[in-house]
């Protein structure tokens, strides 16, 4: 069989006072490893002399242990590449990791109950096509010009980025994205205000864990995303879902819940709705302004995907009619370049950030600053601008070409409004089709889809489901359609 390449140090606890002399402690010690699962047959043992070193014991010691382990038949040699466990053991010794006491699932202490509000990972099946979310295509990056870039950094900045640094982000990226927010999204900001993130989740975490107290509301969309409920639940807030319309987020409704309660905040994603796609209009986002500042609470504006509009004006952010500091904007980097790059951002009033700074110290002492320089670099020198325009003619193209495809292939089982923007659409499914059932059916057929009911804050059916396009090129595309309407003629009918 192949052999490992790599060897680790052996780790066995000797007793020189011991009665048992040294080699066969060693030995017994090895064969206790072998038979425990931890050395796996075919695994290449140290030399005599680095593990005689390890030890602290003379190298004879060591080759003493090693000929008994071969006499009995736990190793075997060979003058050219050294030492093994044995492809066939003593009897009755496992050549498999057992469950020993130390791979045990469960621990020896009492866990809490787990939150039916923590989100679970989904299990990644490369076989799926994924159309149940909409995330951007990594293949799109220049990972050239990242690559060298970073390279660079490390080479030029290697004390400062590899060093403690800024909690609340490399300055440079800090300033990069200010002005960003500043010349494209009309916010009026400097970087005193920008504190950036691993990702939305931890800017989410961290608002959650600054705001909010035991028993304080939080308003919520009604359609949204759940891992933003879980943030604020984990931390107590009262959840209160909000209905969504093809205006947005009904203001009359929160004005109602104001009058009677004390709102802490609002949960929103108005540009591009998670995941209806909706953009809200302009008096509602006046309206919800207004609100917050009579009411005294903060609109978490997450903004998501602000880069992909592709019909009409951009939308500007509300935090960019923002004149009484009640709006936290919430932006990520992740949607533009990949979802492996966890970058995102806060921008708010200078407080808030030095507070969620400071939160941020307790759950993680920085982030990564040779990633963070590198970004502010291609920020700066263009590079990210021109591979935002790229990327949305590229996803434009996709969400028509996709239009065209499920019109053609399920044209009487769904119907849509094709969205100005974002990177996946919302549509609803005809009555006689269980679309829970149908998502299963998908599964097994190769492709993944998002219900409306997952996507429900009551949790109850909706028939409605979400289709991501940007991550897919157009012939995926093709094929995650034909794979659905397969999946569809498999479904059993209402």
């Amino acid at each position: 069989m192949a052999r490992p390449v790599k060897t680790w140090d052996i780790a066995i606890e000797l007793d020189p006072s011991a009665a048992e002399p040294l080699f066969l402690q060693i030995a017994r010690g090895i064969s206790a490893d072998i038979q425990r699962g931890r050395l796996l047959a075919g695994t290449r043992l140290p030399g005599s002399r680095s593990l005689a070193a390890t030890l602290s014991v003379h190298r004879n010691t060591v080759v003493a242990a090693y000929e008994e382990l071969l006499a009995e038949g736990w190793l075997e040699s060979s003058q050219a590449s050294g030492t093994f466990v044995a492809d066939i053991l003593p009897p009755s010794v496992p050549k498999k990791r057992n469950n020993s006491p130390r791979r045990l699932r469960q621990p020896g202490y009492e866990l809490p109950e787990r939150s039916s509000g923590l989100p679970t990972d989904t299990p990644n099946r490369d076989e799926l096509l994924p159309m149940g979310d909409g995330v951007c295509d990594p293949r799109l990056l220049s990972v050239t010009e990242f690559g060298r870039k970073y390279r660079r950094i490390l080479e030029t900045h290697r004390l400062e980025v590899l060093s403690y640094g800024n909690a609340q982000g490399h300055p440079r990226l800090r300033q990069a994205l200010s002005e960003m927010l500043n010349t494209a999204r009309g916010l009026d900001t400097d970087s005193s205000q920008v504190l950036v993130t691993q990702g939305t989740q931890m800017a989410l975490d961290l608002v959650a864990r600054a705001l909010i107290s035991p028993g304080d509301v939080v308003i919520v969309e009604a359609l949204g995303y759940r891992p933003a409920w879980a943030a604020f639940q984990q931390y107590g807030a009262k959840l209160v879902p909000v209905r969504v319309d093809a205006q947005g987020i009904d203001t009359d409704r929160i004005k109602a819940i104001a009058a009677k309660h004390r709102v802490r905040a609002v949960y929103t994603t108005p540009h591009h709705q998670y995941p209806t796609t909706v953009i809200m209009n302009p008096a509602r986002r006046m309206a919800l302004l207004e609100l917050a500042q009579q009411h005294r609470f903060a609109i978490v504006e997450d903004d998501y995907d602000h880069e992909y509009h592709y019909e009409g004006r951009p939308v500007l952010p509300m935090a960019s009619r923002d004149a009484h500091g009640v709006v936290i904007y919430l932006g990520t980097l992740a949607k533009l370049l990949a979802p492996g790059i966890r970058l995102g951002f806060v921008a708010a009033p200078a407080a808030v950030t030095e507070l969620l700074t400071a939160h941020r110290l307790i759950v993680d002492r920085q982030g990564d600053h040779p990633l963070q320089m590198t970004v502010a670099e291609l920020l700066d020198d263009g590079t990210i601008p021109r591979h935002a325009r790229r990327a949305r003619r590229i996803y434009q193209a996709r969400r028509d070409h996709v239009v065209k495809a499920l019109r053609k292939q399920l044209g009487g089982a769904i119907t849509f409004n094709v969205p100005q923007g974002g990177m996946a659409l919302w549509a609803e499914v005809s009555g006689d089709i269980n679309v829970e059932a149908w998502a299963r059916s998908a599964i097994e057929h190769g492709v993944a889809i998002r219900t409306g009911g997952s996507l429900a804050f009551d949790g109850r059916y909706r028939p409605n489901i979400r289709l991501g396009f940007a991550a897919l090129d157009e012939r995926e595309l093709d094929t995650a359609v034909r794979r659905l309407a397969k999946a569809l003629a498999n479904t059993p009918k209402n």
